[in-house]
């Protein structure tokens, strides 16, 4: 049945008889394919209404081209049924990049940063526009949906680590991440795009200024504070980590961020920075450990050892020493593994 709906789209898009080949999707319900048509490639987003609602993707991508990023353009779409085709930025991810060429990886680092100073310029309005729909409402990266990411934790790691549930975990977490999550207030907000890393960015030298950096998966883009893509992406599970780079990475963002006329206190960002670094690593521990348990994605596993040495390194801040000694006796170092 998808299949007989995606072929009438495509009939209807002008694209009947396009030649379409799968592509690595992401850990949610969409999946692409590449569409090859008269010579011209392009990308097929089937995001199943029942699970995915597309117009999120197509509102922030509207606004992000229209602060003069470079998301994918969509040419055509189908709200009702989930379907869009979308521009082809091609196969050069960072991370295939970097893999190929690791000498590049200042170049490409450096316009992943000049990127988000040009976004952290502006508050984003509290809905973005969407041609012929309501405006789409921008959720506020608020205490009550980052402990809602945070107790992914202890919802699908601890019990597949310990073998049980206990309620003390949330209410434990609670008590030693809210003074923490009131450090974050009163900072500049922006769009945060919460997946902003290797595996998301594409390279396209042909390109000038920032559209050199082609952005992906944004549809679960929040307003937030400004630290949280940048720890996306400097700690990223999926890279070695680089001190020597992060450190230079974050300098750099501080000072062309005030050049560009948004300075913010150094230290409050640092330590912003670690807080929401431990946050996003524990959140991604427990959604890499529900994508196993209850979708059978057998890979994530594997890349949870990573996790947690990033993790370690934001425990190491004098502030987070309360979660690094409850950590510790919830899942000790060498009691980990699942």
């Amino acid at each position: 049945m998808r299949e007989q709906i995606i072929k009438e789209f495509l009939k209807k898009s002008g694209l009947s008889g396009a030649r379409s080949t799968p592509l690595a999707g992401d850990a949610s319900f969409r999946s692409y394919r590449r569409l090859t048509h008269h010579g011209e490639t392009l990308v097929l987003m089937d995001a199943p209404p029942a699970l995915e609602d597309v117009r999120p993707f197509m509102a922030i991508a509207g606004y992000l081209n229209g602060l003069g990023l470079n998301a994918p353009k969509i040419l055509a779409r189908d709200t009702t049924r989930g379907l869009l085709v979308l521009e082809d930025f091609g196969d050069d991810k960072f991370s295939n990049v970097l893999n190929r060429d690791p000498g590049m990886t200042r170049t490409l680092y450096q316009a992943a940063l000049e990127v988000l100073i040009h976004l952290h310029q502006t508050r984003p309005p509290d809905a973005l526009p969407l041609e012929g729909e309501a405006g789409v409402p921008l959720p506020e990266y608020n205490e009550a949906l980052l402990f809602e990411e945070l107790f992914l934790f202890c919802d699908w790691y601890l019990p597949a680590l310990k073998g049980r549930q206990e309620a003390s975990w949330r209410k434990d977490l609670e008590g030693l991440f809210a003074p923490l999550f009131k450090r974050l207030k009163g900072s500049p907000e922006c769009l945060t795009l919460r997946d902003y890393h290797a595996d998301n960015l594409m390279w396209l030298p042909e390109r000038e200024g920032v559209e050199r950096v082609g952005l992906l998966d944004f549809q679960d883009a929040v307003c937030g504070h400004p630290a949280y893509d940048l720890v996306s992406l400097l700690r990223d599970c999926r890279r070695p980590y680089d001190a020597a780079l992060e450190k230079d990475m974050i300098t750099r963002y501080l000072e062309r961020s005030a050049k560009a006329g948004r300075p913010c206190d150094h230290e409050a960002f640092l330590v912003a920075y670690e807080i929401l670094g431990a946050q996003r690593n524990m959140k991604i521990i427990g959604i890499f450990t529900r994508l196993w348990k209850r979708d059978g994605k057998a890979a994530y596993p594997k890349m949870i050892p990573r996790v947690w040495s990033l993790l370690d390194k934001n425990l190491d801040h004098p502030l987070l020493a309360g979660v690094r000694d409850w950590i510790g006796r919830v899942a000790a170092k060498d009691r980990r593994g699942l």
